[in-house]
């Protein structure tokens, strides 16, 4: 994968991220505020939801891409053991390589042949693997980013929940909410190169009904006392 591949794939991540943590945490305030009016209830509840969203994305982050990093670092010590133990079969095989993206065997040999003598476990890593030695995964970086991402999308409904006044919290969260998750949606299928409206209407309506069910989970909560 290219830079501009590696980047482009961040930046979705990034956006389906902010989207996570818009319609957690809008369902998670918005059904509180089915249960109560009152502001310190409703930021307790949201700034919850924010650190404990935020935190267990970043772990599951973490974690996936530690494990995507091991697995690409084992590949590359059998790559690296088995270019010292049997060089010829693996400049044979990545002759075979080079052949099947589409060169003549004449050629493919060459280019092996040459790109072994300059640094044999890149060319078989990026070839054979799929992976660049000099750029694996960072666990650390990917968590980081799941935890910001999440965090920018969450404290959108937060704000909008607690900073109105009483009578308009409700519909200024609601209508935020379905006008950021209407972006992120257009973001996300446009990063992915599919059409717009299909993905804008699935993640809205997906956040509409969250926030629906969610507020009247609170309203009969609220109403029976519990």
């Amino acid at each position: 994968m290219g830079p501009l591949g590696a980047r482009l794939n961040w930046l979705r991540a990034a956006v389906l991220g902010a989207n996570d943590g818009i319609v957690s945490t809008a369902g998670l305030v918005v059904g509180v505020a089915g249960a109560t009016t009152d502001r310190s209830t409703l930021l307790t509840a949201g700034l919850a939801g924010l650190l404990a969203g935020s935190m267990s994305m970043a772990v599951g982050e973490y974690v996936s891409v530690s494990t995507q990093r091991d697995s690409e670092k084992a590949a590359l010590a059998v790559e690296r053991r088995e270019l010292r133990e049997q060089p010829e079969a693996e400049l044979e095989e990545l002759t075979d390589l080079l052949a099947d993206r589409g060169l003549s065997r004449e050629v493919a040999r060459e280019a092996a042949a040459q790109l072994t003598a300059r640094d044999a476990l890149r060319a078989h890593a990026r070839v054979e693997l799929g992976i660049d030695p000099d750029e694996l995964t960072n666990p650390w970086h990917a968590a980081a980013a799941s935890f910001s991402a999440f965090t920018v999308g969450a404290l959108l409904p937060l704000l909008a929940m607690v900073l109105p006044p009483a009578p308009a919290r409700l519909w200024v969260t609601v209508l935020s909410v379905l006008a950021a998750l209407t972006l992120t949606g257009w973001w996300s299928a446009r990063l992915g190169a599919a059409p717009a409206r299909p993905a804008v209407l699935r993640v809205v309506g997906g956040g509409a009904v969250a926030m629906a069910v969610t507020y009247a989970a609170g309203s009969l909560l609220g109403a029976v006392g519990v």
